[in-house]
């Protein structure tokens, strides 16, 4: 999981250069815009791999774990950077006939930023659904609060959203905020301000319920049902 927020703390930087009006030339703006790309396929990849892990398919911790989830993220993110650079700088053409009339669309780069990583989260959150309620046979730990979330009750308290299903909400608000409303708030303020501010909130707001949610389910402090079936032995 501190892989996962390693690549989110990369993914925001990289949102400042891209979408964050930060004055840059086109060659540098191109450059940040390749990274960008590839540290959100390869951050969401972590993200997945951490479900998996769970299912202790390998032990956790591991070198043999940790190389391969390291490993695996590492190509995803020289594969995509590559792609996107070859696109913006055309280093070979090979992808100049999706970026130039009468085309004009990017299809490569549009399946890697939209549609790998959405599938990416929506096996984790499945994953992670499967592994809490019918693996650990565990609902306390989609719901409860923690002990070290005092100071927010009215995120954390007992009958709030369980973790997993808010952070699943949180990241849908995001990009209804990027996709749906971002235009309206751009056309009311005169291109002022976009959905790119609420979209970034939400999206924190969903890592840090990802978090939470993570914390809940590897803590040691919660007593293991006795029940024949329901967790690991």
């Amino acid at each position: 999981m501190q892989l996962f927020l390693m690549g989110y703390i990369i993914i925001s930087i990289c949102e400042i250069f891209t979408i964050g009006w930060f004055p840059l030339s086109g060659t540098v703006r191109i450059a940040f815009t390749a990274i960008h790309i590839a540290s959100i396929v390869a951050t969401l990849w972590i993200l997945l791999m951490n479900a998996v892990v769970g299912y202790q398919i390998l032990d956790d911790g591991t070198i043999a774990s940790i190389g391969l989830i390291f490993g695996s993220a590492a190509a995803l993110f020289v594969g995509t950077g590559y792609i996107a650079l070859d696109t913006g700088f055309a280093f070979t053409d090979y992808w100049q006939d999706t970026v130039t009339d009468p085309n004009n669309r990017a299809y490569a780069l549009y399946t890697l930023y939209q549609l790998v990583p959405l599938i990416f989260i929506v096996v984790f959150f499945i994953l992670e659904a499967v592994l809490v309620l019918r693996v650990l046979g565990e609902v306390r730990p989609m719901c409860r609060s923690h002990e070290s979330f005092n100071a927010f009750p009215w995120m954390f308290a007992d009958n709030n959203p369980v973790y997993l299903g808010a952070a699943a909400l949180l990241f849908a608000i995001s990009q209804i905020f990027q996709y749906v409303i971002s235009v309206h708030i751009c056309n009311g303020a005169n291109g002022a301000i976009n959905g790119g501010f609420f979209s970034t909130l939400f999206t924190l707001l969903s890592v840090i319920m990802i978090w939470v949610f993570w914390s809940s389910i590897t803590e040691d402090d919660w007593p293991m049902p006795t029940s024949a079936g329901s967790t690991y032995t």
